[in-house]
């Protein structure tokens, strides 16, 4: 997926992923990957929240497409919407190099002890 992190917090991650070789057989960026992009950056953030002794998995996610990508870069930028105990969920907005949104998406996890 070529993922690269540019900053991590329990509150704000953010991340840029490539378009190229992440496209679907017309030349956009796949919206899988765009959903890949999201789990990654939202389970980030709720991993470092949850803490070393415990762990984060992804329960829920949706994703709307809002424009196509074709080339460059998408940054995607998770910011953290409820931090509890059980529960974390983080709202994630992908855009493109001209910072036209491309896609939102939510992401819930669910904190266990491990």
């Amino acid at each position: 997926m070529g993922i690269e992190f540019v900053e991590v917090s329990a509150e704000r991650v953010v991340a840029r992923m490539p378009v190229a070789g992440n496209t679907q057989p017309y030349g956009l960026l796949h919206g899988g990957a765009s959903a890949v992009l999201a789990e990654t950056l939202g389970s980030t953030g709720a991993a470092v929240h949850a803490g070393a002794d415990r762990i984060a998995v992804g329960i829920e996610i949706n994703a709307t497409h809002h424009r196509s990508a074709t080339s460059g870069f998408v940054t995607g930028v998770a910011t953290q919407l409820h931090g509890g105990r059980s529960i974390a969920t983080y709202e994630i907005e992908i855009t493109d190099e001209q910072g036209r949104r491309v896609c939102t998406s939510r992401l819930t996890c669910m904190l266990r002890d491990r």
